[in-house]
């Protein structure tokens, strides 16, 4: 990186130079000596003339930022939904612009709704309230960051993402209604060991399902925010339809799914 800023200010010192620089002239006396002279001193403005072309040329590559060029690809591959190349595209970036808030911000969507990964999306969108606290988008990523959070603690969990999902939905929504709920729960089992088995069962399992068709660029999680408001029910939507979801991570388009009762 050193390099090449060193580079890049020979380049410009070049610049600042060119003006004062003298271009060969075929008229001076020593070319008009004789026809050998005036043909060397031809050659020598010639010569002149190519080495400052090549000079200004190259340094014009040089000081040309690729940042905006990444982004422009970047969110070419996002559109096409080529998502790790995307991802990647968008790093790189960051390595020349680690300040840029908005790529922070395309990034922690992108790991967020595309690859259902929220520790990077809580990375990035921590990293864009850092260098942007008062931007335009601070209030929706304060949202996705206690989402985020909520939603790494119930995938290291395993297979009780849903109930602690659901858990902690209820603690924060109010206490001592989950008691209420817990305690008519227990009246509610007592009272179902005195009906018939298949009753009890065709109470028990009474709810309702919606049906989506998947469109292009959706993932688990974007359709578990579409329907729930939160991305974090991705696995229930998954255990509805593993039947017809050969790869959770790369979703059909086209394809209908079932989407279990809130």
């Amino acid at each position: 990186m050193r390099g090449a800023q060193r580079s890049i200010q020979v380049c410009r010192n070049i610049r600042h130079a060119l003006p004062a620089l003298t271009l060969p002239s075929a008229h001076t006396s020593d070319c008009r000596s004789g026809p050998a002279m005036f043909i060397r001193c031809a050659m020598d403005r010639t010569m002149f003339c190519v080495v400052i072309a090549l000079l200004s040329g190259g340094c014009d590559r040089m000081i040309t930022p690729k940042h905006a060029q990444q982004l422009k690809d970047a969110e070419a591959k996002a559109t096409s939904g080529d998502f790790d190349r995307a991802i990647s595209l968008y790093e790189s970036a960051l390595e020349d612009r680690p300040s840029d808030a908005e790529v922070h911000y395309k990034l922690g969507l992108l790991y967020d709704d595309k690859m259902s990964d929220p520790l990077n999306a809580l990375h990035h969108f921590k990293r864009y309230l850092a260098v942007a606290p008062n931007g335009a988008r601070a209030n929706d990523v304060k949202s996705f960051v206690k989402r985020d959070e909520v939603a790494l603690l119930t995938s290291l969990s395993g297979d009780a993402v849903i109930s602690r999902a659901e858990a902690t939905r209820l603690r924060n929504e109010n206490l001592s209604l989950r008691k209420d709920l817990d305690e008519a729960r227990g009246r509610s089992h007592l009272a179902t060991t005195e009906s018939s088995p298949n009753e009890a069962k065709t109470k028990g399992h009474v709810t309702t399902k919606q049906t989506y068709v998947v469109a292009h660029g959706d993932t688990l999680a974007s359709i578990s925010r579409k329907f729930y408001k939160t991305s974090t029910r991705w696995k229930q939507i998954l255990d509805a339809n593993r039947d017809v979801i050969d790869n959770p991570k790369k979703l059909a388009a086209g394809q209908t799914l079932v989407i279990p009762g809130r």
